[in-house]
């Protein structure tokens, strides 16, 4: 199988990084100044074990690539609101043999969240997900760090809605071949939706920085507690803490790359990249449309949404809002839930 990585950023550059270091073909889609680092230099990735180069294709879209192959698999790696943009790209692109992507070829969603799978599915026949467990980091044009150690990342990977079959298991053990652990579970959303309650604290550490000290601690339990009662009020199962502790033990432990620790998370990133968006509407805003749908007051993770939205639009610096202050508009967000 040859992997086309549509993002080829922090998640996607990984994957398709150590997908080449196992001897997989690979495709790596990007734009902008990544895409002419990529073409120039190569991909840099850095990992634990130290860094490689790898001069793989790299283009800015289908038009560059031409006709798609019968055993080609699209990863769906750029941010979720960039999903519809990228299945406007790719699905009707024609297939060798005849058919299009989306009739054709496997869409493997791998990004936070749980809307990309179900936009996937108005377009693609056959849609995959995956619950990224992956620590990377993409701030410099042409280069990727992932520090973890000694597995890369645990991706758990289904069929959307549910379900397994021959493909996720091929993909999987060319996963497990590339330094992750990838487990094929008939169950995907639900470790997916796990992972969702963790990221509601990106939005956090995006405009506060690290969730490390008490105060951030705090606060960040209290967004994930309205999670939790969201998705419970919803009926919507999810993996518990204990479960995705065993599952994921010891294997993946941060190392320290280049001297230096990791940056942040996935938001956190965009706000240092300047890309003027940021994922936010599909983490805390999940919540926020599940507990206007289901009755339940979300008013910790729409400020955080809201405020998320505002830093990447306006372009500001990432962490600049003092915990203290952030604390406060939280504490001033429940009490107008509770006095009207």
């Amino acid at each position: 199988m040859r992997y086309v990585i549509i993002g080829a950023g922090a998640v996607g550059g990984t994957v398709g990084g150590r997908l080449a270091q196992a001897g997989r073909e690979v495709v790596l889609v990007a734009r902008g100044p990544h895409l002419a680092a990529l073409r120039e230099h190569g991909l840099r990735l850095r990992v634990p074990q130290g860094e490689s180069t790898y001069r793989l294709p790299a283009v800015d879209g289908p038009g560059r690539l031409g006709e798609l192959r019968a055993d080609d698999v699209l990863v769906l790696a750029v941010k979720t609101q960039d999903t519809v943009a990228a299945l406007d790209a790719w699905g009707d692109v024609p297939v060798a043999g005849g058919g299009t992507a989306a009739e054709l070829l496997p869409l493997v969603c791998l990004q936070n969240g749980v809307e990309s799978g179900r936009l996937a599915l108005r377009r693609f026949r056959h849609v995959y997900g995956v619950c990224v467990w992956l620590p990377s980091t993409f701030v410099e044009p042409g280069v990727v760090r992932a520090a973890g150690s000694p597995l890369t990342g645990i991706l758990h990977l289904g069929r959307v809605p549910h379900g397994t079959d021959d493909t996720a298991r091929r993909i999987a053990a060319d996963l497990a071949d590339a330094h992750f652990e990838a487990p094929v579970v008939p169950d995907v959303a639900r470790w997916q939706y796990a992972k969702l309650l963790g990221n509601l604290g990106n939005a956090l550490e995006a405009v506060s920085g690290p969730v490390a000290g008490e105060e951030a601690r705090a606060l960040f339990a209290r967004v994930r507690a309205e999670g939790e009662a969201v998705l419970d009020a919803a009926g919507i199962p999810y993996a518990g803490a204990e479960e995705q502790r065993a599952a994921r033990g010891d294997k993946v432990t941060l190392v320290p790359l280049d001297g230096a620790p990791r940056g942040g998370g996935s938001s956190w990133q965009s706000l240092v990249r300047g890309t003027g968006t940021i994922e936010a509407d599909y983490l805390n805003g999940e919540i926020v449309l599940l507990g206007r749908l289901h009755g339940v007051p979300t008013p910790l993770n729409e400020l955080l949404q809201v405020l998320a939205n505002r830093f990447a639009r306006e372009h500001r610096a990432a962490g600049s809002l003092p915990v203290a202050d952030l604390v406060r508009l939280a504490d001033e967000a429940e009490r107008r839930v509770t006095a009207g």
